[in-house]
This record gives C-alpha cells, structure tokens and sequence, in this order.
C-alpha cells in the first residue's frame, strides 16, 4: 500500500507519554518563588481562560453537524488534549514543588536559588 494512504498518528495514544517528564524516585522537585508564580499563573491561564473558549468553539463546531470532515472540532480536540495534558503536568510538579528561597540571604555556601557574586583574578564582579 502506498504511504499516502496509511493513517498518521492523531497524537491519542499520546497521553501515555505525560509521565515521562516526571522526576525519579528520591529527587526532590525545587522550585523558586518565582518559577512557582509564572508556573501557577500558566496553570490558572490554561483551566480558566484557554481551556473554556476551547471547549466552546468545539461545541459549536460539533453542533454543525458531520464531525469527520470538521475542521474547527477536529484540530479543537487536538488543541484540547494538549492542554489538558500541560494541565496535567503542571498540576503534578506544583504539587511535588517544594519552594526554596534562598534570595538575598547571605550563605558561605552556594544553595539553590541564590544569587552569587563572582570575581575573576582581574578584580570584574559578575552576579550570577
């Protein structure tokens, strides 16, 4: 049979793969205050904004009829699956995030999160 008759993937069996990006056992998932405000704003973005005007364009799309041939409603439950697996992934590592704020505190050692001061032999600083 020709190749231009044998079906692409329409990415359903890709949610198997939302777990692959998962932490392995006995690693801690940090996080900075930061990281977990942009991380959270994405998540309520996705839920209450992206994912209702989505889920309506579909409906309205299913509502006109022969769903085979439908643009709007196919590549719309495409659009949706992605979201629903960000959603998905994003929902696991908040909930596994352990927040660390190490910003501004004075260490003698380098921890996670902080801001560091280097200088080189001729004396230039770069904060890092």
């Amino acid at each position: 049979m020709s190749k231009a008759f044998t079906k692409e993937s329409d990415g359903e069996d890709d949610d198997d793969l939302a777990g692959e990006a998962a932490l392995p056992g006995g690693f801690t998932n940090y996080i900075t205050p930061a990281g977990h405000k942009r991380l959270n704003d994405e998540l309520a973005r996705l839920w209450k904004v992206d994912r209702p005007q989505l889920v309506d364009t579909i409906a309205w799309a299913a509502s006109n009829g022969d769903r085979s041939e439908n643009g709007d409603y196919i590549y719309g439950k495409r659009k949706l699956r992605e979201i629903d697996r960000r959603i998905r992934f994003l929902s696991k590592h908040l909930d596994s995030a352990v927040v660390v704020d190490n910003a501004g505190k004075t260490h003698d050692k380098v921890y996670f999160g902080a801001t560091v001061t280097v200088a080189d032999e001729a004396g230039a600083e770069r904060t890092v």
